[in-house]
């Protein structure tokens, strides 16, 4: 049986798709931010319970290299932005300044040096499609989480390490602690813990080699690492913190863990298993079909309740199905049926909300479940 999706509303995007990446709805309930970058700053707009900008609270900053060049995020109180580079992770002020800048090792895999600066290698064709790590804001804004290639300028963990994860003083750069990472990304993202400062997800991308997961807390001292077993896609953690969405590098299996990384009982789905076939699919049994197979994407709009998607396999057939789970009745696989085209894979925002990109990328919709008559 489908379930009804209500547009709750739709949030203009601050700069046009010719000229940025995609929008986002970052942060937790009651503290949601609007972000977009492109190659020459990133924009942050806090929004109110009803997903519309609080006047005069759009912030910008300017962004020290191209997008192309790595990744960033934006604090919880919009007053400080991280880049993650190919050579450093840089904090930047909303007046441009430079707060602090932690180097490392390049992105750039051949190339073994330890850069100064952008404009070292910004016209050196070599560096023009690096590998990437990521930064992450801790719940509070206190800590940035750093994922990056080592060794930073002091020199490595052990001489084996390749990629390092870091707890930074958000305020003044201080590294507070370090691990090796056991890893050779090629990217990575960082998923927050929704209230515990301490505590943070590490999604990592080797390409065709694995997906590495690290869940890491830091006790004030050093930095403890979880080293999950298996190759999987960290996406979304529920809003107690006590339970992880995962989806495996394979894209064939996902599953709701608890906070260390292992299963929870009865609760990880196969797709091929569970996802009934595109309706608008051939009948036949042809060997080319292609099976189906989780997105990437989705998370908690509840504790229990998740949505997720198929897009990727759906668009063989035709218009791509997007899916709400209860995780108490686990055999409760819902379509979501849709008053008009949702746009792209959904984002869980929680408090029953999640988002979709708009078709033009010029807008994402926020939505909510039409409650049942």
């Amino acid at each position: 049986m489908s379930v009804q999706a209500r547009l709750l509303t739709t949030v203009p995007a601050p700069l046009p798709p010719t000229a940025a990446g995609p929008p986002e709805i970052v942060g937790r309930p009651g503290r949601r931010l609007l972000v977009q970058r492109s190659d020459e700053e990133v924009v942050a707009r806090p929004l109110d319970d009803a997903h519309a900008a609080r006047p005069g609270a759009e912030v910008r900053f300017p962004a020290p290299w191209p997008r192309r060049r790595g990744t960033w995020e934006v604090s919880p109180d919009a007053g400080l932005a991280v880049f993650a580079g190919v050579h450093a992770v840089r904090a930047v002020e909303t007046s441009g300044a430079t707060r602090w800048e932690v180097r490392h090792g390049c992105w750039y895999g051949a190339c073994g040096k330890l850069h100064e600066s952008y404009d070292e290698y910004a016209e050196d064709r070599d560096h023009r499609y690096p590998d990437d790590g990521s930064v992450g804001f801790s719940a509070d804004g206190s800590l940035v989480w750093a994922h990056v290639r080592g060794p930073l300028a002091e020199g490595e963990l052990t001489p084996d390490t390749v990629d390092e994860w870091l707890v930074i003083d958000a305020a003044d750069g201080r590294v507070l602690a370090r691990a090796d990472a056991r890893a050779a990304a090629a990217g990575s993202i960082h998923v927050p813990h929704p209230t515990d400062p301490r505590r943070m997800g590490l999604s990592i991308g080797e390409g065709q080699d694995g997906a590495p997961l690290r869940l890491g807390t830091w006790d004030g001292e050093k930095l403890n690492v979880t080293y999950v077993e298996g190759d999987l896609c960290l996406l979304s953690v529920s809003p107690s913190g006590d339970r992880l969405m995962t989806v495996s590098h394979d894209q064939d299996a996902l599953a709701v863990r608890d906070s260390g990384g292992l299963v929870v009982d009865g609760l990880e789905w196969d797709a091929e298993s569970v996802v009934p076939p595109h309706p608008d699919a051939p009948s036949d049994d042809a060997e080319d079909e292609m099976p189906v197979c989780w997105d990437w994407a989705g998370g908690f709009v509840h504790e229990t309740t998740l949505v997720v998607s198929t897009a990727e396999s759906d668009d063989e057939w035709g218009e791509a199905r997007h899916w709400l789970l209860d995780t108490t009745t686990p055999d409760d696989l819902h379509p979501i049926t849709y008053p008009a085209p949702p746009g792209t894979r959904p984002t869980a925002l929680g408090n029953g909300v999640w988002a979709t990109l708009s078709e033009s990328g010029e807008a994402l919709h926020a939505w909510v479940l039409e409650p049942v008559q």
